[in-house]
């Protein structure tokens, strides 16, 4: 008797061993991009249009509002004592957008002041034209990759009644490739269109600022044409 019970403590002293839950590795970027299927090759696509663009034109504009403080106080040593030549030769060496400017301005002197206002105008209007190139197609991939995006959606959402038609089951396994598809490009969608919004409105936001730098050089010209000349 005391025997039986000491077998039945040991027996029940047994510790079952804890079973350990199998880890499954976290599938990585390239993964997520796979999974999403077809619909992320045009979604990637838009990705590197606005990418390029971005950077093209970040350092084309950057370079047209660089210029150098003394250049219109040159300009207008040089104007005050009729050295015209010595200030179109600065205007060309310079090579800037204000530098343009003001030599299409320089070479309408003697002329009406409303003419030379006027070619001034015309020649800042074809400068900002350069500067403005490709900021529309970003404006267009902001709003094409979130439909893109959504089309994933309705892809996805075709996959998994799809996959519920054929094997007759609603479970994760069948519903998880639809899934994967609807979730990766709504996102995939939406994150490449808030980079290309705000690529776009930085990019604005600079021309912007060699606009008003062009402005206050422009009335700078045109007042100096009419401070008397040195003698």
């Amino acid at each position: 008797m005391l025997l039986g019970t000491l077998l039945q403590i040991t027996s029940d002293a047994v510790i079952t061993p804890p079973v350990t839950p199998v880890v499954h590795d976290k599938p990585n970027l390239f993964e997520l991009v796979v999974k999403g299927g077809a619909i992320m090759i045009p979604i990637g696509l838009l990705l590197l249009i606005a990418v390029f663009i971005f950077i093209e034109r970040y350092f084309s504009i950057r370079k047209a509002s660089r210029g150098d403080e003394k250049f219109m106080l040159n300009i207008r040593d040089y104007m005050l004592n009729g050295n015209m030549a010595a200030a179109k030769m600065l205007c060309k060496n310079t090579d800037t957008t204000i530098s343009r400017m003001i030599e299409k301005g320089i070479s309408r002197i003697g002329r009406p002041i409303r003419e030379i206002e006027g070619a001034i105008e015309n020649e800042g209007k074809l400068e900002i034209y350069k500067m403005e190139k490709g900021l529309p197609v970003l404006n267009i991939v902001a709003g094409i990759a979130p439909m893109l995006g959504f089309l994933g959606t309705i892809f996805g959402v075709i996959i998994i009644f799809y996959d519920i038609s054929i094997q007759k089951t609603f479970d994760i396994d069948t519903i998880s490739g639809g899934l994967y598809v609807k979730m990766v490009t709504s996102a995939a969608g939406l994150l490449v269109g808030i980079v290309a919004f705000i690529c776009h409105h930085y990019l604005t936001i600079m021309i912007d600022r060699v606009i008003n730098k062009m402005q206050l050089n422009a009335v700078d010209f045109i007042d100096l044409l009419f401070e008397p000349a040195e003698n």
